[in-house]
């Protein structure tokens, strides 16, 4: 993947056809997959990636580089999920079914079957996590962000995005361990 930093925003202000389709090329999956997990749907996620590229578009004049264009987009990405969520009132939690039906093709059933419920696992104990630690974790461990960046895409101090990390990584271990600790678990 080319360089995100190395993009002619100048080029892309200006319209020029292929700095343009470069710059949408380089963070639409990244955009993508960042909103279609907080929102649960791809039809959803669709409509949140072409909000936050309108308010991209709109907002990229006034980029200033005080951080990484990635986590800029990152940041702007989430305040346009927050403002659609307050605005549809929609519901985050994700179904069990939903959970179990991300396959890994590159292992057998065995391992895959094994690796599909601990990832599922997590994933519900990620699901359940209070809004704030939630999306710290998905800026911070699925959208590959540093602490600093995320920090930034969420407008919180870096010291905030630790704490949140550490409560989060908290909450996860104890709801994957607790089944274990159960005697009705085989």
């Amino acid at each position: 993947m080319d360089d995100p930093e190395s993009v002619n925003l100048a080029a892309v202000e200006r319209g020029e056809d292929p700095a343009v389709h470069r710059f949408i090329d380089l963070y639409r999956a990244r955009v993508y997959a960042f909103v279609r997990r907080l929102s649960g749907s791809d039809s959803d996620a669709v409509e949140l990636t072409q909000r936050t590229f309108c308010r991209v578009w709109t907002a990229l004049p006034t980029f200033a580089g005080r951080s990484s264009i990635t986590s800029w987009i990152h940041g702007i990405a989430y305040r346009t999920y927050v403002d659609w969520l307050r605005t549809e009132r929609r519901n985050q939690a994700m179904p069990d079914e939903w959970w179990r039906q991300i396959p890994d093709q590159s292992s057998g059933p065995d391992v895959v079957s094994g690796a599909a419920d601990d990832a599922s696992m997590v994933y519900r104990a990620v699901d359940r996590l209070e809004p704030d630690l939630r999306t710290t974790v998905h800026l911070h461990y699925y959208q590959g962000l540093s602490i600093e960046e995320t920090a930034i895409a969420l407008e919180i101090a870096t010291s905030t995005v630790k704490h949140r990390v550490r409560r989060a990584l908290e909450s996860i271990r104890q709801a994957v361990t607790k089944p274990l600790a159960s005697p009705n678990h085989p």
